[in-house]
């Protein structure tokens, strides 16, 4: 199928008109139109309804947008990864979640780098949920997440065992700070402690939040191996007998996109892993 197609559907489907699609698309109303034929044509189903307001969606069209939504992302992410650069045997497409990406995606890629130099490297850094759609697409080898939503096909290996516990500053221990580090820890976090579930001040990014309590003091839950060097150092200190809750990582990828390659890829992860490096992605606290 023609991409520029699926490209026109998703452009009136998103701003809900063949006018306003033509004019993000550079081409005239006839050809957008023309197009929207061709595909119905193709498909066998009417996918508009079209009015003096505009487009909308038939039935049909709605269950073709996640399709045509994956022909486009499939399609760019094979624009991308060919043809191989010069010297470059073979790709790998890896994803991790946010707060993950310094230090574990960073020393998986310096040392995937080191380890596998013929390797072209592609690393994405996005929230699980966007992670694992990419996964059962194909359009990323593995990923790294703290949920994963199993479905047939996918392989689950928890890489690490971490807790959440809760810090404070040694110099300025108030306000609590909300830290939404999902729905499970949401559910667990109100049921344990329901005095803290409005807290004043809140973030949904870990790494934002530790250097915003850094800075302005107070106190809240953080991932254990982020917040060692500091407990050490002095720095923070933790709150005795507040619950602790389970913040495990997962390594995900398909089984259809196993190889060799992938398989190499991931000793070298699990490498990285067992070292004893910061993840405190500290800023410099002495000054």
């Amino acid at each position: 199928m023609d991409i520029d197609l699926a490209r026109t559907f998703l452009e009136i489907a998103r701003g809900g008109s063949f006018v306003a699609a033509a004019e993000r698309l550079h081409v005239t109303q006839t050809t957008v139109t023309a197009r929207v034929h061709n595909l119905e044509a193709q498909l066998g189903c009417r996918l508009f309804l079209r009015s003096r307001s505009g487009a909308r969606l038939t039935a049909e069209g709605e269950r073709f947008l996640g399709y045509a939504n994956q022909l486009v992302q499939t399609w760019e992410a094979a624009r991308r990864d060919l043809p191989l650069p010069a010297g470059y045997r073979e790709v790998l497409n890896i994803g991790g979640e946010v707060s993950l990406s310094n230090p574990l995606m960073l020393n998986w890629t310096v040392r995937l780098r080191e380890r596998m130099p013929a390797l072209a490297l592609h690393a994405e850094i996005g929230n699980g949920e966007h992670l694992q759609q990419q996964l059962e697409h194909g359009l990323l080898d593995a990923a790294l997440v703290y949920r994963p939503d199993y479905w047939p096909g996918m392989q689950v290996e928890q890489l690490l065992e971490e807790k959440l516990i809760m810090v404070r500053s040694a110099e300025w221990p108030e306000p609590y700070i909300y830290i939404d580090w999902g729905p499970e820890f949401r559910r667990q976090h109100d049921a344990a402690l329901p005095d803290k579930t409005h807290a004043a001040t809140s973030f949904n990014l870990g790494p934002l939040a530790l250097q915003h309590l850094l800075q302005c003091g107070g106190s809240g839950y953080f991932r254990t191996r982020v917040v060692h060097s500091y407990l050490a150092a002095g720095v923070l200190q933790r709150v005795e007998r507040a619950p602790e809750f389970i913040y495990p990582t997962y390594l995900v990828y398909s089984r259809e996109k196993d190889s060799p390659t992938l398989q190499r890829a991931l000793a070298v992860l699990r490498e990285v892993v067992a070292d004893d490096i910061d993840w405190s992605q500290r800023w410099d606290y002495e000054t």
